[in-house]
């Protein structure tokens, strides 16, 4: 018999060799019935996997990330063995799960069209409707390689013989279907339900832009059909939200050929990115922050002793100035380290907060640029705490209301993901223990739940990460704190204590927003391009009626710039109708109607974005309404 210990810490008793799926069974039959896979110990396991030694034991449902990436891998093998049936000689390379659903990459000597698609989808059908059951079986080295040789899958062949010469190497096999994989799957494919295949891209073999170029086929699935439906509804409206569209249509950015990676903001995007950047820096100012600017160049040495030279050489740029090398900018840290080390501080002038919008560059590759969401320049809204020991705790506090409030403000749900170290990283373990733990520490002295994110920490320090939720469910992550006891001491940071002995100082890395580039096109995201009146780049617009009206028009217009208003007239030869159209498709949050009636009562009828027609009232009750949104900053 072996003892297995259930997440609520009761412990049963089975026979060695008990299924993962039996004592799914035993606990009850629904957790049975949505079973996709188990956790045993630390190991992610099939519902066959047998218990053969006494263990913790917790069943993954779909709610599980481990149990959607089960079943989503496992429908990565319907599609590739749908693949295989209707194009025999396409070559397989790798087949993930990924958040969102699983892709796998293809060699074909043509491209998948949307016909494809169709027959894919129907040929997938009948592999579920087949129910064939997946069988694990385990090849050594040789074995595996004369079998995908003897296949002819040389993209298998390379990824065999990068293994050890001991490794065990596993095998699942679905009909006439065989695959190389770790695993683990569904029992059967009569278990993946419901999938739907969503976009077709390029990819390079194994990453690498020397390697050949492959067809990717992005699909999703789940559980149930409502919830696939769902998310398909979700996708078409976050099309409707691209910022990239939204961008183009409302002038705010634009990306140009001349400079791939690097967004132009127009006009009205800078009104959108001031409006930010200045409530940003008036909180800031709130919270005993200084702001300060470093250069966007920096000498070669300077990356040496930060520690970027060796983790981070290969995303950035750098040129050479006479006859030395300098690097532009990946991160902001090194300059303010510079700025704090420009006076001797004592323990008195601790905690020193100093907060940078800083333009920062990073190489990105051509294949993964996206819109305003992933370029090669940005302004992190950066800030650097140097502290004592003794501050920590209350630092990190103060860090984490000020996310909380900006989050809130735009309407934000959020969770938040504790990483650690990584193996590419500098420092001691102490120095990492005491770093997390005091992180650990902080975000449950504030009653706030969160994930343990293993190995994904800074190379220089752990961090909390926030990962805000917008309107239509997706998550992106932002803000983040890092803890660092490693460059105060490579930069031989002090402050003199009230021993008046030299210290060393903590240092806190963090951001709010992230990128001010990438809040921007979540933010356009978020609101699907209708801003709140404090961010609109246009917050109101006069429409005269006829010509006569453009007089009385051009003074509601002059009477409501004064107050700060951002506001223009629409004075063109054209229909009211079409007119209030146009502001509409512009995400306008008001339009005033100047009319006979609104001349004769010496007011406005004013037209709201989302509410229609709000009826005539005095100009002055108008602007009181707007300026109050305006000062509360109203998302509604």
């Amino acid at each position: 018999m072996v003892k297995v210990t259930l997440p609520d810490e009761s412990i049963i008793e089975v026979e060695e060799g008990t299924r993962v799926i039996d004592v799914a069974k035993m606990i009850g039959s629904s957790l049975a019935k949505n079973a996709l896979g188990g956790m045993e110990d630390n190991r992610v396991v099939g519902l066959r996997h047998p218990l053969n030694k006494d263990c913790r034991l917790r069943i993954l449902t779909f709610e599980d990330e481990d149990g959607r990436r089960i079943l989503r891998h496992t429908a990565s093998h319907v599609m590739a063995q749908a693949v295989k049936r209707l194009f025999p000689g396409a070559k397989l390379a790798i087949g993930p799960a990924i958040e969102t659903g699983f892709y796998y990459d293809f060699d074909i000597d043509r491209p998948f069209t949307p016909e494809d698609f169709a027959a894919i989808e129907a040929e997938m059908k009948k592999i579920v409707e087949a129910d064939y059951p997946v069988i694990r079986e385990v090849k050594t080295k040789e074995e595996a390689l004369q079998f995908m040789r003897e296949k002819d899958e040389p993209y298998k062949v390379e990824l065999i013989e990068a293994l050890p010469d001991d490794a065990t190497i596993t095998f699942y096999t679905q009909g006439e279907f065989t695959d190389l994989c770790a695993g683990p799957h569904l029992p059967s494919t009569g278990m993946v339900r419901a999938f739907k295949l969503l976009s077709v891209a390029g990819a390079y073999w194994r990453g690498d832009e020397h390697n050949k170029m492959l067809q990717r086929i992005y699909g999703t699935a789940f559980v149930r059909q409502k919830d696939l439906d769902d998310y398909l509804n979700m996708l078409e409206e976050a099309k409707k939200r691209d910022h990239r569209k939204l961008g183009k249509e409302l002038d705010l950015f634009s990306i140009q050929e001349e400079g791939p990676g690097f967004p132009f903001f127009h006009p009205k995007g800078m009104i959108l990115r001031n409006e930010l950047e200045d409530f940003w820096k008036a909180e800031h100012i709130k919270r005993g922050y200084q702001e300060i600017k470093t250069p966007i160049i920096l000498n070669e040495e300077l990356w040496h002793r930060s520690g970027h030279w060796d983790h981070y050489k290969d995303n950035m740029y750098f040129t050479t100035i006479d006859e030395a090398t300098y690097a532009i900018k990946p991160m902001n840290c090194p300059g303010a380290i510079l700025v704090y080390n420009t006076h001797l501080h004592s323990y008195r002038e601790l905690p020193i907060r100093l907060a940078e919008l800083g333009l920062v560059h990073r190489h990105e590759l051509s294949g993964v640029l996206h819109g305003l969401m992933r370029v090669r320049c940005f302004t992190q809204d950066d800030a650097h705490i140097f502290m004592t020991p003794e501050q920590v705790r209350d630092e990190i506090l103060g860090v984490i209301d000020l996310a909380d409030y900006v989050y809130n403000l735009f309407g934000f749900d959020y969770h938040v993901e504790l990483s650690t170290r990584p193996e590419n990283s500098m420092g001691t373990d102490e120095q990492w223990n005491m770093a997390t733990d005091a992180l650990r520490d902080a975000l449950e002295a504030k009653g706030i739940n969160y994930k343990v994110n293993e190995g994904d920490g800074a190379f220089y320090g752990p961090k909390i990460d926030f990962h805000l939720k917008d309107s239509i469910g997706r998550t992106w992550q932002c803000g983040t704190i890092q803890l660092d006891f490693q460059m105060p001491e490579r930069f031989d940071l002090v402050y003199i204590g009230p021993d008046g002995e030299k210290h060393r100082p903590v240092m806190v890395h963090r951001t709010i927003l992230g990128s001010i580039e990438r809040f921007i096109g979540i933010l356009t995201e978020q609101f699907a391009g209708a801003f709140p009146v404090w961010l609109s780049p246009v917050q109101v617009r006069v429409i005269p009626i006829t010509d006569r009206h453009k007089d009385y028009a051009a003074c509601v217009l002059n009477r409501i710039r004064e107050t700060g208003i951002r506001a223009d007239m629409d004075d063109r030869n054209e229909k009211v109708g079409y007119k209030i159209r146009e502001g509409e498709m512009q995400k306008i949050p008001y339009m005033l109607i100047a009319g006979d009636k609104e001349v004769e009562a010496s007011g406005v009828s004013v037209r709201e974005r989302k509410g229609g027609d709000m009826g005539c009232m005095s100009l002055d009750a108008f602007i009181d309404m707007v300026k109050e949104k305006i000062n509360t900053k109203a998302i509604d």
